[in-house]
């Protein structure tokens, strides 16, 4: 695909990256090897934490808690597609591509831009739609996608602004996305049966019922 635009490095960002790289290479190894490896088990933490959420509502919620349970992780996954799209138009080279030393060990190769970050993405989605199925639940992701969006610019992989796009473009795609969706699934729910969690429930015949039996 045709790049549109070549973009621009806000002073900023590549002052704050430079100053997380500074950090980082002073940081304790312990700290090191656990920066590096944060994001990847935090977006696996999330998923998992979606489909165990997601599942809970498939399972006992009304027709619109069953729908936004099916289609929320379809957001997610929309998501990380508009940020490839994104990439593939705004040609941003990784700010690891000098002469930095960065904890992730390689820059990614040439050709792999950095706005937006997609880890930084996929964790804002997967926070929000976690947090779409279960506040509960999403008081924890909302801090862990933060962390996790962070740790891309402490391994030096990313700009600040990379992942602050990647989060927004995240949470934005899937509050748009999942409720909207979620009412067009729903209303085919309804119109299919009973709904989850709200079938009759049989309850043991008491003494009245047990005389009444008996009489006839």
């Amino acid at each position: 695909m045709e790049k549109t635009f070549t973009a621009d490095i806000p002073d900023i960002s590549e002052q704050w990256y430079r100053d997380a790289v500074d950090v980082a290479d002073s940081a304790p190894t312990p700290v090191q090897w656990f920066a590096v490896h944060f994001t990847e088990g935090v977006i696996l933490l999330l998923g998992l934490l979606l489909v165990a959420v997601a599942v809970s509502r498939l399972r006992h919620a009304d027709p619109w808690g069953r729908a936004l349970a099916l289609v929320a992780p379809a957001a997610v996954v929309l998501a990380y597609g508009c940020s490839e799209v994104l990439k593939s138009l705004v040609d941003e080279d990784r700010p690891c591509r000098g002469a930095v030393a960065i904890l992730a060990g390689q820059c990614p190769p040439v050709g792999d831009w950095s706005f937006p970050s997609n880890h930084a993405t996929i964790a804002g989605a997967l926070a929000t739609a976690v947090l779409l199925l279960s506040p509960r639940w999403g008081l924890l992701a909302v801090p862990l996608a933060l962390l996790a969006a962070l740790s891309r610019v402490f391994v030096g992989v990313h700009y600040p602004h990379d992942v602050l796009a990647g989060l927004l473009l995240g949470v934005a795609v899937t509050l748009l996305l999942a409720p909207v969706t979620a009412r067009a699934v729903a209303g085919t729910l309804r119109r299919r049966g009973v709904p989850a969690g709200r079938e009759p429930v049989p309850t043991a015949p008491g003494p009245a019922a047990e005389r009444d039996r008996a009489g006839h």
